[in-house]
Protein backbone atom coordinates (compact mmCIF):
# COMPACT_ATOMS: atom_id res chain seq x y z
CA UNK A 1 0.00 0.00 0.00
CA UNK A 2 1.29 3.48 -0.91
CA UNK A 3 2.35 5.90 1.81
CA UNK A 4 2.03 9.56 2.71
CA UNK A 5 5.53 10.99 3.23
CA UNK A 6 6.71 14.28 4.71
CA UNK A 7 10.03 15.91 3.89
CA UNK A 8 10.60 19.01 5.98
CA UNK A 9 13.30 21.62 6.26
CA UNK A 10 13.69 25.29 6.99
CA UNK A 11 13.94 28.11 4.44
CA UNK A 12 16.69 27.56 1.89
CA UNK A 13 17.12 23.84 2.55
CA UNK A 14 16.30 22.95 -1.05
CA UNK A 15 12.84 21.40 -0.57
CA UNK A 16 11.43 22.67 -3.87
CA UNK A 17 14.62 21.68 -5.69
CA UNK A 18 14.40 18.18 -4.20
CA UNK A 19 10.77 17.95 -5.30
CA UNK A 20 11.57 19.06 -8.86
CA UNK A 21 14.62 16.76 -9.07
CA UNK A 22 12.64 13.74 -7.85
CA UNK A 23 9.71 14.50 -10.17
CA UNK A 24 12.12 14.82 -13.08
CA UNK A 25 13.69 11.44 -12.23
CA UNK A 26 10.26 9.80 -12.54
CA UNK A 27 9.50 11.61 -15.81
CA UNK A 28 12.90 10.76 -17.28
CA UNK A 29 11.96 7.09 -16.83
CA UNK A 30 8.67 7.69 -18.69
CA UNK A 31 6.35 7.89 -15.67
CA UNK A 32 3.66 10.48 -14.94
CA UNK A 33 3.72 12.61 -11.78
CA UNK A 34 1.40 15.29 -10.44
CA UNK A 35 2.59 18.41 -8.62
CA UNK A 36 0.35 20.33 -6.22
CA UNK A 37 0.67 23.32 -3.91
CA UNK A 38 -1.67 25.49 -1.80
CA UNK A 39 -3.31 28.30 -3.73
CA UNK A 40 -2.42 30.68 -0.88
CA UNK A 41 1.24 30.33 -1.89
CA UNK A 42 1.35 33.14 -4.44
CA UNK A 43 5.13 32.98 -4.89
CA UNK A 44 5.60 31.86 -8.47
CA UNK A 45 1.83 32.02 -9.09
CA UNK A 46 0.99 28.62 -10.62
CA UNK A 47 4.63 27.47 -10.59
CA UNK A 48 7.02 26.10 -8.03
CA UNK A 49 9.73 28.71 -7.62
CA UNK A 50 13.11 27.85 -6.09
CA UNK A 51 15.64 30.30 -4.71
CA UNK A 52 18.18 29.35 -7.40
CA UNK A 53 15.76 30.14 -10.22
CA UNK A 54 14.38 26.70 -11.08
CA UNK A 55 10.66 26.64 -11.85
CA UNK A 56 8.04 24.02 -12.60
CA UNK A 57 4.37 24.36 -13.50
CA UNK A 58 1.95 23.10 -10.84
CA UNK A 59 -0.79 20.70 -11.93
CA UNK A 60 -3.23 21.36 -9.06
CA UNK A 61 -3.64 24.41 -6.83
CA UNK A 62 -5.27 23.41 -3.52
CA UNK A 63 -7.76 25.55 -1.64
CA UNK A 64 -10.45 24.74 0.93
CA UNK A 65 -12.87 23.68 -1.82
CA UNK A 66 -10.49 21.34 -3.65
CA UNK A 67 -11.58 17.70 -3.74
CA UNK A 68 -8.08 16.21 -3.82
CA UNK A 69 -9.09 12.65 -4.75
CA UNK A 70 -11.36 13.92 -7.55
CA UNK A 71 -8.60 16.21 -8.89
CA UNK A 72 -6.04 13.40 -8.94
CA UNK A 73 -8.54 10.99 -10.53
CA UNK A 74 -9.30 13.51 -13.28
CA UNK A 75 -5.62 13.43 -14.30
CA UNK A 76 -5.01 9.76 -13.46
CA UNK A 77 -3.38 7.46 -15.97
CA UNK A 78 -2.00 3.95 -15.54
CA UNK A 79 1.43 5.58 -15.72
CA UNK A 80 0.94 7.83 -12.66
CA UNK A 81 3.59 6.92 -10.11
CA UNK A 82 3.76 9.76 -7.55
CA UNK A 83 2.05 12.93 -6.33
CA UNK A 84 4.15 15.77 -4.92
CA UNK A 85 2.90 18.61 -2.70
CA UNK A 86 5.01 21.72 -2.06
CA UNK A 87 4.49 24.18 0.82
CA UNK A 88 2.33 21.61 2.65
CA UNK A 89 2.64 23.55 5.91
CA UNK A 90 0.04 25.98 4.52
CA UNK A 91 -2.64 23.29 4.20
CA UNK A 92 -5.40 22.67 6.75
CA UNK A 93 -5.72 19.49 8.81
CA UNK A 94 -8.62 18.43 6.56
CA UNK A 95 -6.51 18.74 3.40
CA UNK A 96 -3.65 16.76 4.95
CA UNK A 97 -6.16 14.06 5.92
CA UNK A 98 -7.46 14.06 2.32
CA UNK A 99 -3.92 13.53 1.04
CA UNK A 100 -3.49 10.60 3.42
CA UNK A 101 -6.78 9.09 2.22
CA UNK A 102 -5.84 9.70 -1.42
CA UNK A 103 -2.61 7.74 -0.99
CA UNK A 104 -4.67 4.74 0.17
CA UNK A 105 -7.70 5.02 -2.14
CA UNK A 106 -5.57 5.53 -5.25
CA UNK A 107 -2.56 3.50 -4.03
CA UNK A 108 -0.22 6.32 -5.09
CA UNK A 109 2.70 7.59 -2.98
CA UNK A 110 2.20 11.21 -1.96
CA UNK A 111 5.30 13.17 -0.91
CA UNK A 112 4.70 16.44 0.93
CA UNK A 113 7.36 19.10 1.39
CA UNK A 114 7.14 21.86 3.96
CA UNK A 115 8.50 23.92 6.81
CA UNK A 116 7.97 22.44 10.27
CA UNK A 117 7.72 25.66 12.33
CA UNK A 118 6.98 29.32 11.68
CA UNK A 119 9.22 32.27 12.54
CA UNK A 120 8.02 32.09 16.18
CA UNK A 121 9.14 28.44 16.56
CA UNK A 122 5.48 27.34 16.53
CA UNK A 123 4.22 24.47 14.40
CA UNK A 124 2.40 25.18 11.16
CA UNK A 125 -1.01 23.49 11.01
CA UNK A 126 -0.26 21.35 7.96
CA UNK A 127 3.18 20.32 9.18
CA UNK A 128 1.94 19.41 12.65
CA UNK A 129 -0.71 17.15 11.12
CA UNK A 130 1.86 15.57 8.78
CA UNK A 131 4.16 14.84 11.72
CA UNK A 132 1.20 13.06 13.33
CA UNK A 133 0.10 10.89 10.40
CA UNK A 134 2.82 10.67 7.72
CA UNK A 135 4.27 7.18 7.42
CA UNK A 136 7.73 8.37 6.35
CA UNK A 137 9.29 11.55 7.75
CA UNK A 138 12.63 12.95 6.59
CA UNK A 139 14.51 16.14 7.42
CA UNK A 140 16.17 18.08 4.61
CA UNK A 141 19.07 19.89 6.22
CA UNK A 142 20.75 23.22 5.58
CA UNK A 143 23.35 25.29 7.36
CA UNK A 144 23.01 28.14 9.83
CA UNK A 145 25.35 31.13 9.44
CA UNK A 146 27.41 29.65 12.32
CA UNK A 147 27.91 26.34 10.47
CA UNK A 148 25.54 24.20 12.56
CA UNK A 149 22.39 22.57 11.15
CA UNK A 150 19.63 25.17 10.74
CA UNK A 151 16.17 23.98 11.77
CA UNK A 152 14.31 27.26 12.34
CA UNK A 153 13.24 30.17 10.15
CA UNK A 154 13.69 33.63 11.64
CA UNK A 155 11.88 36.64 10.20
CA UNK A 156 13.63 39.95 9.61
CA UNK A 157 11.75 43.22 9.20
CA UNK A 158 13.88 45.96 7.65
CA UNK A 159 16.97 43.90 8.42
CA UNK A 160 16.16 43.30 12.12
CA UNK A 161 14.89 40.08 13.70
CA UNK A 162 11.26 40.24 14.79
CA UNK A 163 8.69 38.06 16.55
CA UNK A 164 5.79 40.32 15.52
CA UNK A 165 3.38 40.07 12.62
CA UNK A 166 1.04 37.51 11.06
CA UNK A 167 2.06 33.86 11.00
CA UNK A 168 2.14 33.78 7.20
CA UNK A 169 3.81 36.28 4.91
CA UNK A 170 4.71 34.57 1.67
CA UNK A 171 8.43 34.75 0.98
CA UNK A 172 9.11 37.70 -1.32
CA UNK A 173 5.63 39.21 -0.90
CA UNK A 174 6.94 42.22 1.03
CA UNK A 175 10.29 43.86 0.27
CA UNK A 176 10.94 44.77 3.90
CA UNK A 177 10.44 41.15 5.10
CA UNK A 178 13.03 38.41 4.71
CA UNK A 179 13.76 35.05 6.33
CA UNK A 180 16.97 33.53 7.67
CA UNK A 181 17.61 29.87 8.50
CA UNK A 182 19.11 29.51 12.00
CA UNK A 183 20.14 26.73 14.37
CA UNK A 184 18.53 26.60 17.82
CA UNK A 185 21.48 28.33 19.52
CA UNK A 186 21.50 31.27 17.10
CA UNK A 187 17.70 31.53 17.20
CA UNK A 188 17.67 31.85 20.99
CA UNK A 189 20.51 34.38 21.01
CA UNK A 190 19.64 36.51 17.95
CA UNK A 191 15.85 36.36 17.83
CA UNK A 192 14.70 35.73 21.39
CA UNK A 193 17.70 37.55 22.90
CA UNK A 194 18.24 34.79 25.45
CA UNK A 195 21.79 34.35 26.72
CA UNK A 196 21.10 30.78 27.82
CA UNK A 197 24.78 30.02 28.43
CA UNK A 198 24.72 32.35 31.45
CA UNK A 199 21.58 30.85 33.05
Amino acid sequence: MAKLCFKYGTMGSGKSIDLMRTAYNYEEKGYQVLVMKPKIDTKGNDCLDSRIGMQRLVDILIDDNTDIIKEIKSRFTSNLRCVFVDEAQLLSNDKIDELYLASKVLDIPIICYGIRTNFKMEGFTGSTRLLEIAENIEEIKTLCVCGNTARYAARKLNGKYTLDGPDIIIDGAQKDVSYVALCGDCYLQKVKKIDYKNY
